[in-house]
């Protein structure tokens, strides 16, 4: 079976790669290296760079492939960002999305696995957020995720197309072997961050707020382990090519930890101080962020084991500490 990976070079893409090849699957990459590493590429996955937005390009891979399934990652993710360059995130994440599903439409592929976001449901007052929860997003990041779900559900009533979205909370961690990792220029995801504080490559950590209405007044977010979300990837495969109909899944753990409390962790488990300071909040943050998983454990008998924030921090030390200038030579 030949599964398509859009993104396949970047954090989550590429441990989607090593673990379908793991899994005895076919993997067919696309990236464009925008924010992708080409040392986190599979060795033994056929790969092709270039862009989605090109129509052009994007129709001499399906030529060339046969593609029994989707999995799409490719999207610029930045909440501060997004809030600065919306056109820039409407380009990359809906029109790259349409060229996709002109794809799927014009070579029968039918399946498809879309790396949704919990931005499409901004601030929620009723925690843990379930799927039924209204999608009201706060960024623009979110406003292009949700409007790539509807654009696949639309595509769904013209040409049958199944699809299945994951909404994610916030991943981090590492492959458990240590080869690949998170590494981001410039790195934004909070326990990088922290990891870069650690490794002395940042002399502080800056908190966006402690204002917020929260235990200690700091953001509060659901945390789930980078092997953990693509096993679920895996499984929504699994279920579309077994008959299930288009569904929207959560992934998190049910419960929400402070940045404050992600501080403290990391210095636990690494025995480094590190210093902060409180800033300014970020345009488009919500203070508090926490999923019901619940349907993705009915539905597709999810059953995430690494996802403690303690097993996280310290496959994501590991990375760091090991790859302290991350894929860079």
């Amino acid at each position: 079976m030949n599964i398509l990976v859009l993104g396949g070079a970047g954090y989550i893409g590429s441990h989607a790669v090593h673990q379908l090849m793991d899994k005895g699957y076919e993997v067919v990459v696309i990236d464009n290296f925008q924010t992708g590493h080409r040392d986190a590429l599979h060795p033994k996955a056929r790969f092709y760079e270039g862009d989605i937005r090109s129509r052009e390009f994007m129709r001499s891979v399906f030529e060339k492939e046969k593609i029994d399934g989707i999995l799409h990652f490719a999207a610029n993710s930045l909440v501060g960002e997004s809030m600065t360059e919306p056109l820039k995130y409407f380009d990359n994440n809906v029109y790259g999305t349409q060229i996709v599903l002109e794809m799927m439409r014009d070579f029968g592929v039918k399946h498809i696995v879309f790396s949704s976001t919990a931005a499409v449901y901004g601030g929620q007052e009723v925690m843990p957020i379930t799927e039924e929860a209204i999608a009201k997003p706060t960024n623009t990041y979110g406003e292009t995720k949700l409007t790539m779900e509807k654009m696949m559900g639309w595509c769904e009533h013209a040409f049958d197309l199944k699809y299945v979205s994951l909404r994610y909370f916030n991943v981090a961690g590492a492959r458990q072997d240590g080869k690949i990792g998170e590494d981001h220029h410039p790195e934004t995801h909070l326990i990088p961050v922290i990891m870069e504080a650690a490794l002395g490559k940042r002399s502080e950590i800056t908190v966006f707020g402690d204002d917020y209405d929260t235990t200690d007044g700091t953001c509060i977010r659901d945390y789930i382990h980078v092997e953990d979300l693509i096993e679920a990837h895996i499984l929504a495969l699994d279920y579309l090519q077994h008959g299930g109909e288009s569904n929207i899944f959560n992934l998190g753990s049910n419960q929400g930890f402070s940045v404050k409390e992600i501080i403290e962790t990391v210095k636990q488990a690494t025995g480094i101080d590190i210093p902060v300071k409180i800033g300014e909040r970020r345009a488009g943050d919500p203070s508090k962020l926490i999923a019901s998983a619940t349907k993705a454990k009915h539905v597709l008998g999810w059953n995430p084991t690494k996802t403690t924030i303690e097993q996280i921090i310290k496959d994501a030390w590991n990375w760091h500490r090991h790859h302290p200038n991350g894929f860079q030579r």
